[in-house]
């Protein structure tokens, strides 16, 4: 089957699904990733684009001692403001999305055949539909996502459950899926099988 260069296929799940882990396993096939989580936290770090606007509209104390957005800090007020929330997305989100934008680019130009985009709220936004080919959900249950994102990353599990309540509800994501990786119960091998028959369906 002919299939053209520069195939947009998004990559999508809830927190602890998985995405990033099968994202990185369509680039050992082959596939260029672009990682919006990365973007984000790179925009974020230390000397990066979005500390000045942030420390303007927030106040210092969301800069740690590095010079880095204080994350867990944010993380709270977040939580507890939704106004705070669209704030800081209306910051962060533009800038995110001129280096999308400009990595997609990069990618274009070097002919690659398949352009992931590991997008964390890829069914929030209106942003991606026009923009993807095909929509990729890494799936598993509620329960899964809240103990893997505990042992990951030492999280209480009511946090990450508030963490999931601000997602696109496992249903949405379903609904707006191309393709269905189910990734509850299998090893990573099983899993790796998985990302090589999706790279081999699209051409890698």
């Amino acid at each position: 089957m002919h299939m053209r260069r520069g195939l947009r296929l998004g990559v999508t799940g809830g927190i602890g699904s998985g995405k990033s882990t099968f994202a990185g396993m369509l680039a050992r096939q082959g596939a260029a990733v672009i990682d919006a989580d990365a973007l984000s936290r790179a925009v974020t770090a230390a000397g990066g684009a979005a500390i000045e606007p942030i420390r303007q509209c927030f106040g210092a104390d969301f800069i740690d001692a590095a010079g880095a957005m204080d994350r867990a800090r944010m993380r709270a007020l977040a939580f507890a403001d939704p106004g705070a929330r669209a704030r800081l997305e209306a910051i962060v989100h533009p800038l995110v999305g001129a280096a999308i934008a400009q990595a997609s680019l990069q990618a274009q130009r070097s002919g690659q055949r398949l352009i992931v985009y590991d997008v964390p709220l890829l069914t929030e936004s209106p942003f991606w539909a026009p923009r993807l080919d095909a929509v990729l959900v890494v799936d598993c249950t509620e329960d899964t996502q809240v103990r893997r994102t505990s042992e990951r990353s030492q999280i209480p599990a009511d946090t990450v459950r508030a963490i999931i309540a601000t997602q696109s509800p496992r249903a949405k994501r379903l609904a707006a899926a191309d393709c269905v990786v189910f990734n509850d119960g299998i090893s990573l091998d099983q899993l790796h099988t998985k990302a090589h028959q999706i790279a081999a369906r699209f051409g890698l």
